[in-house]
């Protein structure tokens, strides 16, 4: 059963493959994820992503990266900055990253 913390991430261990799979189905939210995964220490606020989407649109799509376990969010107050989880991603799935950057890049 995934229980994830105080701010809606996930523990490592809970992480699903399906619920990624599901978040990943999207391709809003892929195209979040490639723009992420283009720098592995990249952290960008949710508004700085060209979205073809409203803002209540956004702000569901990072919740559902989010609880997902694709990304880390900090809030910031009026603010959310997004960060891929990378190493935990690559410690619970090796190189499903890599094949999603990969697949991106066909």
């Amino acid at each position: 059963m995934r229980v994830p913390d105080e701010t809606g991430h996930p523990e490592i261990e809970e992480m699903e493959l399906g619920v990624l799979f599901s978040a990943l189905a999207d391709p809003v939210r892929r195209k979040v994820v490639l723009a992420l995964a283009s720098d592995p220490d990249c952290i960008r606020h949710c508004s700085s992503f060209d979205l073809p989407v409203t803002k209540a649109t956004r702000t569901h799509h990072f919740r559902v990266l989010r609880e997902a376990g694709l990304i880390r969010q900090v809030d910031l107050g009026n603010s959310r900055t997004n960060q891929l989880r990378w190493t935990d991603l690559e410690a619970r799935f090796p190189d499903l990253l890599k094949l999603l950057v990969a697949e991106a890049k066909e």
